[in-house]
């Protein structure tokens, strides 16, 4: 048996290992505060919903910047979510059209009930 009729089935399972490792993908996430996120919410801006009770004091962000000057500085806020209230974290975000102004949500008590009012652009 020569050399050759050797290496080749080395050199078959090393090319195949070789893809079989290319093929692997891996999953990062990065977490750089130990709060809940809240996700976008789906209903329209400045719609109600009635809360169990006011939000927890708001978290002092760090406003970093921006990456780019079209952007405008949306600031974190507690959001109402299926178990309570959750941190939104702020982020920059690009204004949808041309004037557009983004109003924060708001949180106010009225006839006895804890409401919590959604930001959103106007």
């Amino acid at each position: 048996m020569n050399k050759l009729s050797l290496l080749k089935p080395v050199l078959l399972v090393s090319a195949t290992s070789l893809f079989f490792v290319g093929c692997v993908t891996h999953e990062v996430r990065y977490v750089d505060r130990p709060v809940a996120v809240a996700q976008p919410a789906p209903a329209a801006p400045g719609s109600e919903v009635i809360v169990s009770g006011p939000p927890p004091a708001p978290i002092q962000e760090t406003v970093t910047v921006a990456p780019d000057p079209t952007y405008v500085w949306i600031g974190g806020a507690w959001v109402w979510g299926p178990r309570g209230w959750v941190w939104g974290p702020g982020h920059w975000g690009p204004r949808p059209h041309r004037g557009a102004v983004w109003v924060g949500p708001r949180y106010v008590y009225r006839g006895g009930h804890h409401v919590y009012v959604r930001g959103g652009w106007r």
